[in-house]
């Protein structure tokens, strides 16, 4: 079993503060500038969105893995990712993320299956285990368009 993967892009710079950043055998190449908040333009990925996006998408295939591993159905995930910058002694640094996923159930029995799941893909999700900041999650589920919770609130 491989104890270790490897994952490689290549960043060009293109104009101020600017650039396209392309992975080998993936398309397309994204271009992007920092954010408006650093003097970048807007309408551009950021190395900021990245971040929070690689969250995000971590989350979502961890939890539907999961999900299809153990035979949980659900009908929809949606999730938020907000990302939280502030500035301290040193310079800028993320200092929170919070997830926010919207997990949409058929059946009332499997809310706190669906609970439990989630709660596992935080604590499971690869980028998130990574990150020097703090991840929080603030779910809700759903059955039917009627809330069943939003009170489980995790933060690791």
């Amino acid at each position: 079993m491989e104890t270790s993967h490897s994952f490689s892009v290549k960043a060009s710079s293109t104009i101020v503060r600017s650039g396209l950043v392309i992975a080998e055998g993936i398309q397309p190449s994204i271009a992007f500038n920092a954010p408006p908040e650093f003097q970048g333009q807007r309408g551009y990925w950021t190395p900021e969105h990245f971040l929070v996006a690689a969250v995000a998408s971590c989350f979502v295939s961890t939890f539907s893995g999961m999900a299809a591993a153990s035979k949980f159905e659900f009908l929809s995930l949606n999730l938020e990712a907000q990302g939280i910058v502030e500035k301290d002694e040193v310079g800028w640094k993320f200092s929170e993320v919070v997830l926010r996923p919207r997990l949409k159930i058929a059946r009332a029995q499997d809310l706190d299956r669906g609970n439990r799941l989630l709660v596992k893909a935080e604590k499971n999700c690869l980028i998130g285990r990574s990150l020097a900041c703090p991840l929080s999650m603030e779910p809700e589920i759903t059955m039917n368009t009627e809330l069943v919770t939003s009170e489980s609130n995790a933060v690791l």
